[in-house]
């Protein structure tokens, strides 16, 4: 930070296990990347290209060097690894992966059907070989999944392997842990924290409104998702207090009645 200003939340720092952040890139140029790195510092842990824009994005290997030599760990959106998938190419997609530089990946069930059972073992294979990230979820509105199948789901692809857990949500933040109106499902979301750890999961939460309740919910270092490029910075400073919606939440309670009237002395 810029000037030591008391009173602020401690953040974690990269590399770290809990606190982190995942942006979404839709497709941006090296320039905007770079843009990018300028202002990331430690603030970002995971990039993820969104959804099947790698096949299209120019200078995509460069771009992911780029981004890993800012410390970044660089993976495809899940609904690409599901495009392969269920054309019978998944060999072709790791080795597209590997020849981008790309060392992590998504295994997610969003967009099609996978069976559990295989779904873990894909995890449980590539994890020997790759970084693996789980989605749990899906993306058609309306689709409710149990809480009780939501935390067995979680649970086994933690126990096959993946470093964490996505809760689903779609770049909308209309599906999966929130309703069509974008508020989260709390009942579903505290149903499975109190089978699984928080810092093992991490929530896509595009919207700020989503953004403050969770970190109002679970503190300054909630593993946060699909943020926004321009949202970063702004993410940061809802972390620590220094926006209107997380204002006086880590204040000590002395310090929110306000600026109480000082008595100034006349010389």
């Amino acid at each position: 930070m810029n000037f030591p200003l008391p009173h602020l939340p401690e953040r974690t720092r990269a590399p770290r296990t809990h606190g982190l952040t995942m942006v979404m890139d839709k497709g941006l140029s090296l320039r905007q990347a770079e843009d990018l790195i300028a202002v990331a510092d430690d603030r970002v842990d995971f990039l993820k290209l969104g959804f099947g824009t790698s096949l299209f994005t120019p200078d995509l290997k460069e771009k992911v060097k780029l981004y890993r030599e800012a410390g970044m760990d660089v993976y495809c959106g899940g609904t690409l690894f599901e495009a392969f998938l269920v054309r019978n190419c998944l060999d072709d997609y790791l080795k597209f992966i590997d020849s981008m530089g790309i060392g992590c990946l998504e295994i997610s069930d969003g967009s099609m059907v996978i069976e559990h059972g295989y779904k873990c073992e894909l995890i449980q294979r590539l994890s020997k070989d790759f970084k693996v990230l789980s989605e749990v979820g899906s993306k058609e509105e309306g689709i409710l999944i149990s809480p009780a199948k939501w935390i067995k789901m979680m649970r086994n692809e933690l126990d096959a392997g993946s470093l964490k857990v996505i809760a689903e949500a779609r770049e909308s933040g209309t599906v999966g842990i929130y309703r069509p109106n974008g508020s989260a499902h709390t009942q579903l979301i505290r149903r499975i924290l109190a089978n699984v750890d928080l810092e093992d999961i991490l929530w896509e939460a595009p919207k700020k409104p989503q953004q403050v309740w969770f970190i109002k919910e679970f503190g300054t270092n909630v593993n946060l998702g699909n943020i926004a490029p321009n949202d970063l910075i702004p993410l940061e400073c809802l972390r620590v207090g220094l926006r209107g919606d997380t204002f006086f939440h880590f204040l000590p309670d002395d310090l929110k009645k306000g600026v109480q009237p000082q008595v100034i002395e006349e010389e």
